[in-house]
């Protein structure tokens, strides 16, 4: 056989045997077992939020992931955003998605302890992790699968939406030299953050963004936490109350955009794995931004807005507090117990690490 024969027979004997592998694999490939693919079908989904339209940084975040999806998806995906109040109310986005009244929303984790003392501790421990901290809790310590079992219960699939990074301890009217000056005052403080305070004698109230600066300017509050000197000085905190604590309560705050679970299970792979990387995307920008703005108004806080640190006895006696409401919700829910478990585990694991690095670089670099 020619040497130009023996080629030709050998590259069409080869792609016979390409073809017969196939027709074979399609052949052995169960039609339901086929990949999930979009198949450029349009889908829409309707988010609602806990905050005012293109509130910054948080809405402006949603906004900003609705549109990742869209063009990564090539406009097969469209999330249309919702602000407060236009579809359900702020903080009844929870059972509105749950409902499958809408198919997903935007918040803060904490706002849902009422449902789950345990759903606090996945947006955020007093005293306890940082953000970046807090991520890698969710994504490799085991926080991820408790979170999504546990939401799974009100047929609900969350994914972290956003982090604040360190938040600042509050704007009061009155400065607070001693613990005895905390009893009595209404504060607008959430979750672990705000059980910890009533535990020193405050009276903590929850109330969504819009509602907080008529509170405190009126005198309903006595006293507010929100997030850092970005927000805070865009609320006009600094107008109404003079003194500015440093924070200890939420050191790294979640926030979420968490979907309908049975909706969530109908969107194609393809549609699911881009949420998921707009969601990883919102969540690092927004870390990012919060970094820079708060640096910036910070610097360019008013004169007369007096920078405070809660006195040493306010937070011995809010870590004791602490130590005493995780004991107490331990012994009460279990699912509280696990996921407290999980997180002190991390906990355990990183802060050597942490020490030896982080902190210890920080303190050199002074």
């Amino acid at each position: 056989m020619k040497r130009r024969d023996f080629l030709t027979a050998t590259a069409v004997g080869a792609t016979a045997i390409v073809l017969q592998g196939c027709h074979r694999a399609e052949e052995e490939t169960p039609k339901d077992k086929a990949v999930n693919v979009n198949k450029g079908k349009k889908v829409t989904l309707k988010l609602a939020t806990s905050w005012p339209a293109h509130f910054p940084i948080m809405g402006t975040g949603v906004d900003r992931f609705a549109a990742r999806c869209g063009e990564m998806s090539g406009g097969t995906l469209e999330i249309k955003v919702f602000a407060k109040n236009i579809l359900v109310p702020a903080l009844q986005v929870f059972d509105a998605t749950s409902a499958a009244q809408i198919d997903a929303f935007h918040s803060g984790v904490y706002y849902w302890k009422g449902k789950n003392p345990a759903f606090s501790i996945f947006g955020g421990m007093p005293l306890g992790l940082t953000s970046e901290e807090m991520i890698t809790w969710m994504k490799f310590g085991g926080g991820y699968d408790l979170w999504r079992e546990l939401y799974g219960r009100f047929n609900l699939y969350p994914l972290v939406g956003g982090t604040t990074g360190p938040q600042m301890g509050g704007w009061f009217k009155k400065e607070i030299t001693s613990l005895e000056d905390l009893k009595g005052l209404k504060m607008r403080i959430p979750g672990l953050g705000g059980e910890i305070m009533q535990r020193l004698g405050v009276n903590p109230v929850l109330l969504p963004a819009g509602e907080i600066f008529t509170s405190l300017e009126r005198g309903t509050i006595d006293a507010t936490e929100w997030v850092g000197p970005a927000l805070d000085k865009m609320m006009g905190f600094d107008k109404a109350a003079p003194y500015y604590y440093t924070g200890w309560h939420e050191p790294g705050s979640i926030l979420e955009v968490t979907f309908n679970k049975a909706r969530w299970e109908k969107l194609s792979s393809e549609h699911q794995a881009i949420i998921t990387a707009a969601t990883e995307e919102m969540t690092a920008q927004m870390l990012q931004e919060f970094r820079y703005e708060n640096a910036k108004a910070f610097r360019d806080l008013p004169e007369h807005v007096q920078i405070r640190t809660f006195p040493a006895e306010v937070i011995e006696a809010a870590t004791a507090a602490l130590k005493e409401v995780l004991s107490e919700q331990s012994v009460k829910n279990e699912d509280f117990k696990r996921v407290l478990e999980s997180y002190q585990a991390f906990y355990r694991l990183n802060q050597p690490w942490d020490e030896i690095s982080t902190k210890n670089f920080l303190d050199i670099r002074g």
